[in-house]
């Protein structure tokens, strides 16, 4: 059981920028696929973004060129750059990492972001 800690949400500014982070209890470079999805409120959880561990990037439409994710094996750690943010982009970001057939599926608890003026 690999355990997922987010971190780095907070308030921003509309047109603003935060990283976040996920930290993971043991090493990611054998987990096949990172990514990050988010539940704004009244609303179901969505994927945003991911990247495997052979370099494949998934982007939704609404976040492309906007937000980027990176893996950092060494740090054990996946990280989600978000810029230009928007009202709209309001939610819990949570932090997923699961096997090409599923055969592992494992989330974080989340962490808020808030974009208002």
């Amino acid at each position: 059981q690999v355990q997922l800690v987010e971190s780095g949400g907070g308030l921003v500014q509309p047109g603003g920028s935060l990283r976040l982070s996920c930290a993971a209890s043991q090493s990611i470079a054998g987990l096949y696929s990172m990514g990050w999805y988010r539940q704004a409120p009244g609303k179901q959880r969505e994927f945003l973004i991911s990247s495997t561990n052979d370099g494949l990037t998934r982007t939704v439409d609404s976040v492309r060129g906007r937000f980027t994710v990176s893996r950092d094996d060494a740090k054990n750690t996946l990280y989600l750059q978000m810029n230009a943010l928007k009202p709209e982009d309001t939610g819990v970001y949570v932090c997923n990492a699961r096997g090409l057939m599923f055969e592992y599926d494992y989330w974080g608890q989340g962490t808020q972001v808030t974009v208002s003026s």
